[in-house]
């Protein structure tokens, strides 16, 4: 299986813009720029893409996991924060809340670390990735 997504720039790097689409249409012509991406403006920007990415595959990830272990999920909720500093992406940070009954919290952590380990995105990454996690 394969994705895409398309970016269009027009312009200089600071004063230019650029749009992205996706082939799903999600992102239809999503406004990105300088300003979005180092300062303050209306868009959105790769490092929020890249987060968002990664927080859908880890969640989606961990609740196979679970299921694998014979739980059921009734929800989790995953934040996603990227680090970009001097040009690189230096780090990605999960935080969750999720609702699983029955399972022990030593062994949902256990689960938490292999899903933020063999997320498909997390194993994209080249760079330090870490996780925490409470169970509601």
């Amino acid at each position: 299986m394969k994705r895409n997504a398309t970016a269009v720039w027009n312009g200089s790097l600071k004063e230019g813009a650029g749009k992205i689409s996706t082939q799903s249409g999600v992102l239809d012509n999503t406004q990105y720029s300088f300003k979005t991406r180092f300062e303050s403006g209306v868009g959105t920007n790769p490092e929020e893409l890249i987060a968002a990415a990664h927080a859908g595959c880890f969640t989606m990830q961990l609740t196979a996991y679970i299921n694998e272990a014979g739980y059921e999920v009734g929800e989790i909720s995953t934040k996603c924060d990227v680090d970009f500093k001097d040009g690189s992406v230096v780090s990605s940070h999960l935080t969750l809340t999720a609702k699983v009954e029955r399972i022990e919290d030593s062994e949902f952590q256990e689960l938490v670390t292999k899903a933020e380990k063999n997320c498909p995105i997390s194993r994209l990454l080249n760079t330090e990735i870490s996780s925490s996690a409470t169970l509601a």
